[in-house]
Formats: C-alpha cells, sequence, structure tokens
C-alpha cells in the first residue's frame, strides 16, 4: 500500500496545483490515502458545462486481496444515469436500456438471453390483438398464515404485486401464434422468483382443462425457482395437479404440448409439468436443474461442475428436443404447430391492423424458421440411425 500512495504522490508532485484541459480547468490535491480530482467538467461542450463540475473523488485502502479501489461520484443525480443501460450477467457489458427491449433482451456483446417479463414474452410470441386473459382476478388467500422474521407472506405478496404489475407469477390465456389459436402460460420470475403456489397452480391447471375442451395445443413457458414455501405442501401438490391434467391432455385428448424452457427452471417445475412436453425447448445457456448448484454443493461437500445445469449440457444427454434462440422462438413454434396438424384460423387473416402477411413480415420470419427446423430434424434423424445401429 505504501508503493502505492508513493507512486501517486510522485505523480501529483510533477503537476501544478492547478492545470488546464481542454475541457476546461482541474485541480488536484492529495491527502492521505484520498485521491481528489474535481474542476474539469469532461465531455464537450466544455463552455457551457463549465458551471456543471462537480469533485470526484477516488479512495484507495487495503484489501484482503490486493487494493481496493472506491470511486465516489459528487454528481447529486448521478444514479439516474444507471437506469440507462443494462449489464449483462454474463460479459459484464453495457446495453443502451432504450434498444434493449427491441433486441429481445439479448446482450449485443456476447449474445447472451437475458431475463424477460411475461408480459415481454407474450408480446414476443403472441400475435398483436389476438391475447385473450384467463382467471386475472386470482390471487393467493395465505392458505397456513406463513410469517417469517422478516415480514409476513401477504405483505411480501402485496409488494410483489405492486412492484411487477401483475396478480401472480404467471400469465394464462388464448392467443394466436402466426394465426394460429394456442393456450399459452408464462411464468414471471420477477413475481417472487416466479414459484409455483397454489394460484399458479389452479390457473395452470385450468388453462390445460380448457385446452382440452376446445382442443388446443398447449405451450408453457417456464420460469421459476420451484415450489413456494411460504404455501407448503399445497404447493407441492400443484405438481401432482398439473401432471394430472397434462395427463389426460395427452394421453385422453392426444393433443399437443410444447413445454419452453427459461432461465432459471428449477425445483418442482422441473421435477412436474417442464420435462412432461411432447416437445421441450430451451433457450440457449438457460439455467436448468431440480435442485440448485449451491444446495447440492453444501448438501453433499461435492463440487458441482460448471455448465453440468445448463441447458447444452442436457441437450447432449436427451434432456431436451432442442435448444432455439429468442429470436426465431415463434417462428418454431408456428411450424411446430402446422406439422402436427393445427393450422391458421381463417379468421385470423381478417383482423384489423393485421393487414395481410406480406404486411407483418410473417412469411419471412417462418422462413428461417422453417428452415432451422429441418436441420435440426436432420440431425436428430441422423443420431437415431447412428443409435440404431450401434444397438445392431
Amino acid at each position: 500500500m505504501a508503493d502505492v500512495l508513493s507512486k501517486c504522490n510522485s505523480f501529483l508532485l510533477k503537476l501544478p496545483s492547478s492545470f488546464s484541459t481542454k475541457s476546461g480547468s482541474a485541480k488536484s490535491e492529495f491527502n492521505g490515502s484520498k485521491l481528489l480530482i474535481g474542476g474539469g467538467c469532461g465531455g464537450r461542450k466544455a463552455t457551457s458545462s463549465f458551471h456543471h463540475r462537480r469533485p470526484f473523488s477516488v479512495q484507495m485502502k487495503m484489501g484482503g486481496s490486493g487494493t481496493d479501489i472506491k470511486a465516489r461520484d459528487g454528481e447529486p443525480d448521478s444514479k439516474k444515469f444507471r437506469d440507462l443501460w443494462v449489464q449483462c450477467e454474463n460479459c459484464y457489458g453495457l446495453n443502451y436500456k432504450k434498444n434493449f427491449k427491441s433486441k429481445m433482451n439479448i446482450c449485443e456483446h456476447c449474445g447472451h438471453h437475458l431475463k424477460m417479463s411475461s408480459s415481454e414474452r407474450i408480446e414476443l410470441l403472441i400475435d398483436p390483438g389476438t391475447w385473450d386473459p384467463m382467471d386475472e382476478e386470482m390471487v393467493s388467500m395465505d392458505p397456513i398464515g406463513f410469517h417469517s422474521e422478516d415480514e409476513p407472506y401477504r405483505d411480501r405478496y402485496d409488494a410483489y404485486q405492486r412492484m411487477t404489475g401483475l396478480a401472480e407469477a404467471v400469465q394464462t390465456g388464448i392467443g394466436h401464434i402466426s394465426g394460429i389459436p394456442v393456450a399459452i402460460g408464462v411464468m414471471d420470475f420477477q413475481f417472487m422468483g416466479g414459484s409455483m403456489g397454489s394460484v399458479v397452480g389452479e390457473k395452470i391447471t385450468r388453462l390445460i382443462e380448457n385446452a382440452a375442451n376446445q382442443s388446443l395445443p398447449v405451450i408453457l413457458v417456464c420460469a421459476s425457482g420451484g415450489a413456494r414455501m411460504q404455501e407448503g405442501s399445497l404447493s407441492l401438490m400443484q405438481m401432482a395437479k398439473i401432471s394430472c391434467a397434462l395427463h389426460y391432455y395427452q394421453s385422453e385428448k392426444k393433443l399437443f404440448y410444447v413445454a419452453v424452457l427459461t432461465s432459471p427452471t428449477t425445483g418442482g417445475v422441473t421435477a412436474s409439468f417442464a420435462m412432461l412436453g411432447d416437445i421441450i425447448i430451451a433457450e440457449p445457456n438457460a439455467y436448468i436443474a431440480f435442485a440448485g448448484k449451491r444446495v447440492i454443493e453444501q448438501t453433499l461437500n461435492k463440487t458441482v461442475p460448471d455448465g453440468s445445469q445448463s441447458s447444452e449440457a442436457l441437450f447432449q444427454n436427451g434432456l431436451l428436443d432442442s435448444i432455439v434462440p429468442r429470436s426465431i422462438l415463434k417462428g418454431v413454434l408456428s411450424e411446430l404447430l402446422q406439422l402436427h396438424g393445427f393450422l391458421p384460423a381463417p379468421a385470423s387473416f381478417e383482423q384489423p391492423g393485421r393487414g395481410g402477411d406480406h404486411d407483418w413480415g410473417e412469411e419471412d420470419y417462418n422462413a428461417e424458421a422453417e428452415v432451422y427446423l429441418q436441420e435440426q430434424t436432420a440431425q436428430w434423424m441422423y443420431q437415431m440411425i447412428q443409435e440404431t445401429s450401434a444397438d445392431l
């Protein structure tokens, strides 16, 4: 630490106490372990912004693994500028928030798929003007009277409702994908970690039963930390209830269910309906597991290999049918639905604002997805031939 301070001191001795720059005048001072730099406004148009200058301090102190440098900005409203950027959790690159939504929450630096809200996913997948939500008024009544040391479950539940604008951790309803009517449920990780309580289980069960009555395909977009502990065994019962509804839907009604796994999908959701799809799709590099890495390591005292709970690792071990990038997910779903005999409703092409296929670009969008599906199908067939030959 003494060497660091000595170097800073010798550097400052070479500088005048006041000097001019292209952006204005600046002053420097070294006092103890703190380096103070102030006066320069920085950036362009220095003359007009000269009166907005604020001091900026860099404090150095000895840490356990070296020297920690802490910056403290004197600008009182500097916090608002943080809202302009979204930091990628994979490469830590900064994405301009204004363009982030138009890029489907995909990092422009590394292509990592960041989390999306349920409303954003509905907007991404469902044709405009076709979304008809179900059971929006259904909310939990705190069935076991759960109270933690921090705050009661009811208060926490209400806080998440205010923060997200949602009634629960899943949105369900009927909509169109490329003109094809579907029953779709989209989980939202922002609402209590997407945890599955009695209301989430009931809404998904009702969606499946409604789809069975109307002979509609079902798509469930999963994003969850598992069963909601604040509702005890009632939340665990939702695993069996949804699985029973899916058994009737798939085995008795012979209908089509697609599971879309996003990051993270863990716990009771993974152990139930997330892995029961006729087709199971995952986003790239999605975290998919039953027990989390930290829980496994603390319980078994064993190290979990990095990447072993990613969608790519699960695909290599045969647990997934395909890994589909978010940008072509809608087109892939449309092609899968048509391959299984679900066709666009004739009336859907006459809805106001659609203007026909060529006006809203659906043909180009589906063409890319069709090529992707053909490549995936060829790969699946090649793998099946190899496995069959090996058995013989």
